[in-house]
């Protein structure tokens, strides 16, 4: 078996903030419609792996397949940097 290094892809990323610092003021995440429900007062996204929720400060990734999922803050910043040429 040998070890293998994941390749380096580009993705576009838009991470969630409350309105003003108030996490009960949400507006709606910036991700299409027709990946996003409400349901029980929880926001949801469609992903390849089904219906995932939505939390505040998760970062909204598109894949490079155009895919939709959320990503945690604390995942985000252990696994992506910002690219320098921005």
């Amino acid at each position: 078996m040998g070890k293998y290094r994941k390749k380096p892809v580009v993705i576009d990323a838009t991470q969630w903030l409350p309105i003003g610092g108030d996490e009960g003021a949400m507006p709606n995440p910036p991700a299409p419609d027709n990946v996003l429900k409400q349901e029980g007062g929880l926001w949801m996204m469609r992903t390849i792996e089904g219906w995932l929720e939505l939390t505040p400060y998760d970062w909204i990734i598109t894949g490079v397949q155009g895919e939709h999922y959320p990503v945690k803050q604390d995942i985000f910043e252990a696994t992506y940097e910002k690219e320098s040429n921005e």
